[in-house]
This record gives structure tokens, C-alpha cells and sequence, in this order.
């Protein structure tokens, strides 16, 4: 019985290995919770231990702070309702463990004993189980070997009583192949875009009194959003640049440092294909020459790939004896050989020649100069860093700091809403937006640093509420507004118009537009330029039905054309339908596999102990 719980088993003993070894509670085990109380409830005969409680909460705990990579206290994961997942999950393991104890299903010594042997948590420097290593990661996670080997007994039994439940479990054909109608099946579209051309009449200019009226009904659209006044001070390696003395013989060291940059020898790519004799590679090079057959065939008959024969980038060095005069004194790219290698008889093609490349010191001083001052200034910034905090921790204001510092002090209405896109603007650093916008009325200002080295501070001064502009400031951009929205509107009743004249009969294709046809669509599928929901819309709707689609600028026409049912006898089909029924099957026994252990708690009957599970949970605090 236990070889039968196969995969299913080893997945089970990684699971509490993984429990008990990652999470490594050196301070959760068999003495972690004194008193006489040591079960927090059960269910039927089985009780609930109060250690394997504890070890799974911390072990949730740890996966929630691993996915989010954040810390999380006790009262944090309350909040989320961790501790409450976890008593829930004890409790159905309780209930299958106390079924399969009913049942009979067991695993014996031996079993236990394989498993333990080959886990790898287990084993020495040798490779081999080691007794030693054994009892030390227990000892370490708060579990004698006793209370491992019930517990993994408890788990493989449990498995097999799963496996009992839930196997052969298959989704009925019929099911899965309307799950594959449903996601393959396809249409065939025709789209009737409408543009400011398919307007019957020009819109026009708009009068002052068009303009009120809109300004009137759409003060959203020209209403600043709620924004801060913040007083910053920063420093950047720009402010500094100038108080760097730069050393030329510096300069020279990194210019020497950086020789492979400024002083390249000639290269060339070349590529190698090894023959097994003289003779072929002869007759080879005499086919290529004579126009017969081209290298790149060559080197598919050989079954290979060009990645295979690519030795990239080379200068005379890297190559040895004929091999070297061959491809470098050859004075142009093309085929040069036979020449004997170390590996055979080859041909190699020159595929480009890169010339020797000098740049003289003179030529960068300027570059090096500026990189090795704003090094420099790095450094200078790093060196503000312990001054400037114990000001700020002093209750220096940071217009105090930026007349005793080189900081510099300025003023910003920041707004998430609005970046700034030129780079000497605070606001265009993301990490001052994050912090301006995490900030409050009364915040003490703290240091932060910026992606280039810099450094910063920032106070919130008072917090503007939304502005809407006067008209008279953003009139063009009420201009712009109004005749996009009457564009819309227009030619929305546009699309109305050919709607209706195609359902009493008109060609589509008549009504002008442009026009745009689109096969075989999936449900899934996305269509530039379109509205999100007009696939959905196709799927909706009978072959040859029409819809208009209002749309930012407008409005298109959609026609069905087909309704297109997938082929399902194809082997890609088959492939499909086998990953449909795999999933399926693994979600209906998911579900059995619920439904199957609530009927035990039903029928079990669940006692839990709140006051020794709140015992527990203190112990976190």
C-alpha cells in the first residue's frame, strides 16, 4: 500500500520536511508551550497538538513575508487572518488523519524507514543518511524523532486516503470538449472605422458661448489635482563637479586602466568547419569556388547549426600557427582554407573585418575628466551623509541646511499625478515622488538618496486642494475638448445613420469608413486600436448581427461574418483537450477532496479549545 502512494507520498514527506527544516523554529517544539494542556481541540479521537499548530503558523508566516518581502508581525498576519487559515487547515488534516486511523490505513516500519533514508536533509558529507544530521535538524526544529516519524506515518496515510477519494477521477468527454468549443472557437469580423472625413458637415470653430458651456459641464477636466507644497534641500554630483580638483596623472592611470577600450587590434569574424581529411576540405573549397555550393550549405549537410562553427570576434592572437596567417592576411572577408588545425582539415569564413582602432588620450581627457569627477563627487556626497543627519536629528530646518551644507534648498506643488520630464527637476526622481508622496503635515524630514548618488530631504508645508483653472488659462485646451467631444458625438450618430440603412438592406461596404476585416479571432484575442470590450461584443452577438462600438474618438461598425467551430480531431486539438481535462480533473478532485473532508468534520464533530489556542497565539506576541 505505501509504494502505491507513489509521487503523491514524496510530495507530502517534502512538504514536512520543508515545514519543519526551512522554517527552523529553534524556539517551537515539544518544550515551546508548557502546562498539561497539549492539544487544541480534535476531531473524532484525533487530537490537534499544540506544537504542529505553532510550526504551522510561523511556517505561514514566513511564506506570506516570502512572497511579499515584507516583515510581518503576529497581529499583522490576525489581521490578515493567517492564524485562522492555519487552525482550519489542522483541523481537516485531523479529520482525514482520524478516518484514516478508522479505516485501518497505515504504512509500516519499514516504509518509514526508506523515506527517512532517502531524504536528502538527512544525509552527511558522504551523500550517505547520517543519524547524526537526523536528530540535529529535529533537535533544531523543536521535534523529537519520535513525534517526526508519527507525524510522517500520519502524513502518508493521509495521502493514501486522498488518493482514495479523488483517483480516477476523469472529466466527462462531453465536458471537456464544450470547454474547447468554448475557448477555440473563432469569428470572422468586418470593422467600418469612421474618421472626422465621414462627417457630412466640418465641425466648425466654437462660439464663447460653446466654450462656457462646456467649461461649465466638464470642470474635471481642467481642475488641478490635490497637490503638496513641499520645501526640499538636495544634493547632487552636478553641484559639486566644480570644487573637484582633477589630477591629470589620474586621468592617465584611468585611461591605462581602460587600454582594451581605446587601443583594439584588428578583429574579424570568423567561423570554422572542421572535414575529417585533406581531401574533403579540398574538394569542398573547389565546390565553393566553382559555384556549385556556398558554405552556409555546407554546413547544413554537416547537420549543423551556424551557432555551432561561430568562434565570434578574434584578433591574430587567438589563433595559432597557419590558421592565424590565413584568416589575417587574407585582405578581404570570404572564404579562406584548407588549413590544418589542431582539430582536422577546415575551411574558415571571414564574415567581416573590423580595422585596429587607437584613440588618444586627448581625445577622452574630456570624458574621463567628467567621469572621474562626478566620482569624486559621489564620494564628496557620501561624506554629507552622518553630517546631515545629526542636523536634521538636531532640529535644523533645511533652509538651516542649506546655507551650512551644500545642500540647496528649493520649492516644489508636487503632484503624483504630474511628473516632471526634465532631469534637473527634483520631482522627476522617483525616489523623492515616492517620498513626497508617503509624506504629511508635520513629517520630520529625513534623508533619502537618489538613483544617482544624491541625497535629499523634504518638509510638507501645506496641502493645496484641487484648483480649477480660469478659463481664460486653458482655453485652448477647451477647444481641443469640445471638438473631440463633438466628434464623437457626431460621428457616433454617424454610425447610428449606417446602421439603420444597412439593416433596410444597404452594402456595408458603400457607407464609406475604412474598412477592415479580421479572421479567425479568438475570445482572447486583442485587436489594436479597438475598444477592450468589442472582441466580447463579437461573441455576443449571431453571424451576420451588426453593432455599433463607440469608441475615444468616435465610432466603429462591427459585423459577424462567421462563426467559425474549431477543428477538435487534430493532434493539436488532442493536446489541448488533454491539458483541459488534466486541470479539470485536478479541480473537480480538489473539490471532492473538500466536500469529502467537511462531511468528516460533520460527522466527526469538532471540539477546539479557544483558551488553548489564544495561549498559543500570546506565545507570538
Amino acid at each position: 500500500m505505501a509504494k502505491s502512494g507513489g509521487n503523491a507520498v514524496s510530495k507530502g514527506i517534502v512538504w514536512v520536511i520543508l515545514l519543519l527544516l526551512i522554517v527552523g523554529l529553534a524556539g517551537f517544539g515539544a518544550g515551546s508551550f508548557g502546562g498539561s494542556v497539549r492539544s487544541l481541540g480534535s476531531v473524532g479521537d484525533t487530537e490537534i497538538d499544540i506544537d504542529r499548530y505553532a510550526r504551522a503558523v510561523q511556517q505561514e508566516i514566513r511564506s506570506f513575508e516570502a512572497q511579499t518581502g515584507q516583515r510581518l508581525t503576529f497581529q499583522q498576519a490576525q489581521q490578515f487572518g493567517l492564524d485562522r487559515i492555519v487552525l482550519q487547515r489542522m483541523v481537516a488534516l485531523a479529520a482525514l488523519e482520524d478516518e484514516a486511523d478508522e479505516l485501518g490505513i497505515s504504512v509500516g516500519d519499514a516504509e518509514i524507514r526508506r523515506e527517512v533514508l532517502q531524504t536528502e536533509a538527512f544525509e552527511g558529507l558522504d551523500g550517505q543518511f547520517d543519524r547524526e544530521a537526523y536528530e540535529f535538524a529535529l533537535d533544531r526544529a523543536g521535534v523529537s524523532v519520535a513525534e517526526y516519524e508519527r507525524d510522517l506515518r500520519d502524513e502518508i496515510s493521509r495521502t493514501l486516503l486522498q488518493g482514495a477519494v479523488v483517483s480516477g477521477i476523469q472529466p466527462p468527454d462531453a465536458f471537456v470538449d464544450a470547454l474547447y468549443d468554448y475557448a477555440r472557437e473563432t469569428r470572422d469580423l468586418t470593422l467600418l472605422r469612421l474618421g472626422r472625413a465621414d462627417l457630412d458637415t466640418p465641425i466648425g470653430e466654437p462660439s464663447d458661448a460653446d466654450l462656457q458651456a462646456y467649461y461649465d459641464a466638464n470642470p474635471d477636466q481642467f481642475t488641478l489635482p490635490e497637490r503638496k507644497r513641499i520645501t526640499y534641500a538636495w544634493l547632487r554630483p552636478e553641484m559639486l563637479v566644480d570644487d573637484v580638483a582633477v589630477d591629470d596623472d589620474a586621468l592617465r592611470r584611468l585611461y591605462d586602466e581602460r587600454a582594451e577600450l581605446y587601443d583594439r587590434p584588428e578583429r574579424r569574424l570568423v567561423e570554422r568547419l572542421i572535414f575529417e581529411s585533406d581531401e574533403a576540405a579540398q574538394a569542398a573549397a573547389d565546390s565553393i569556388a566553382a559555384g556549385d555550393t556556398d558554405f552556409d550549405q555546407l554546413v547544413d549537410q554537416r547537420g549543423l547549426e551556424l551557432a555551432d562553427i561561430d568562434l565570434g570576434e578574434l584578433t591574430r592572437d587567438d589563433l595559432d600557427g597557419a590558421a592565424r596567417d590565413a584568416v589575417f592576411d587574407a585582405e578581404t572577408a570570404g572564404i579562406v582554407g584548407p588549413v590544418d588545425t589542431d582539430l582536422g582539415p577546415a575551411l574558415f569564413r571571414i564574415n567581416a573585418i573590423l580595422q585596429a582602432v587607437t584613440t588618444p588620450f586627448e581625445d577622452v581627457r574630456d570624458d574621463l575628466q567628467s567621469e572621474y569627477a562626478l566620482d569624486a563627487a559621489r564620494r564628496m556626497i557620501e561624506d554629507q551623509i552622518d553630517p546631515v543627519e545629526d542636523l536634521l536629528a538636531g532640529g535644523a530646518t533645511l533652509e538651516e541646511i542649506a546655507d551650512e551644507t551644500p545642500f540647496e534648498a528649493g520649492e516644489i506643488l508636487y503632484s503624483p499625478e504630474i511628473a516632471s520630464i526634465a532631469g534637473d527637476d527634483i520631482d522627476a526622481y522617483e525616489e523623492f515622488r515616492s517620498a513626497a508622496a508617503a509624506a504629511e503635515v508635520g513629517d520630520f524630514p529625513e534623508l533619502g538618496e537618489l538613483a544617482d548618488g544624491g541625497l535629499f530631504a523634504l518638509r510638507v508645508d501645506e496641502v493645496v486642494d484641487p484648483t480649477l483653472h480660469p478659463l481664460d488659462e486653458v482655453e485652448v485646451q477647451v477647444i481641443e475638448a469640445w471638438d473631440s467631444a463633438q466628434l464623437t458625438e457626431r460621428l457616433q450618430a454617424k454610425a447610428d445613420e449606417i446602421f439603420a440603412a444597412v439593416g433596410d438592406g444597404a452594402d456595408l461596404a458603400s457607407q464609406g469608413g475604412v474598412e477592415i476585416r479580421e479572421t479567425g479571432v479568438l475570445r482572447d484575442a486583442f485587436l489594436e486600436d479597438t475598444p477592450t470590450d468589442l472582441v466580447l461584443t463579437a461573441f455576443e452577438i449571431e453571424e451576420g448581427a451588426l453593432r455599433v462600438i463607440p469608441t475615444d474618438g468616435g465610432a466603429l461598425i462591427l459585423r459577424v461574418d462567421a462563426i467559425n467551430p474549431p477543428a477538435g480531431d487534430s493532434n493539436e486539438a488532442q493536446q489541448i483537450k488533454d491539458s483541459v481535462r488534466q486541470s479539470a480533473g485536478q479541480g473537480i478532485a480538489q473539490d471532492i477532496t473538500e466536500a469529502f473532508t467537511s462531511a468528516l468534520e460533520r460527522q466527526k464533530g469538532i471540539r477546539l479549545n479557544s483558551q488553548a489556542v489564544q495561549a498559543v497565539n500570546a506565545q507570538f506576541n
